[in-house]
């Protein structure tokens, strides 16, 4: 099962990428969602692949990746993008604790009804 859902995270699907850019575009400027909340909200709880194999394939500013981070906050994003990521943030006043974004003042929490 988790093999057949990882193979399937890694192929393009329009239905299931239109309801995580949905879901990203939803998170409003100072706050951030996982990988794995984003993949929920969008009805696709396993598929936080899925969310990270999109965000890398799509025009750079087409989205707001910046707001989307890792299991407890951590930025998944490596050396440049990572910092980039972390300044996109910070200009938004996102604070963080050490490493991680502050998720129990800035982590989203999605209002599936809200999402269109």
């Amino acid at each position: 099962m988790k093999k057949r859902i990882r193979n399937d995270a890694l192929r393009p699907n329009e239905v299931r990428d239109s309801a995580f850019r949905r879901a990203i575009l939803s998170i409003p400027k100072g706050k951030v969602a996982t990988y794995g909340a984003v993949a929920a909200a969008a009805g696709y709880p396993l598929y936080h692949r899925a969310v990270a194999r999109l965000l890398r394939t799509e025009p750079p500013n087409r989205l707001p990746w910046h707001r989307i981070v890792g299991a407890g906050g951590q930025i998944k994003l490596p050396l440049e993008a990572g910092a980039e990521q972390k300044l996109r943030l910070q200009m938004e006043n996102v604070t963080f604790r050490g490493k991680r974004v502050n998720l129990a003042i800035h982590e989203h929490a999605f209002r599936l009804w809200e999402i269109p």
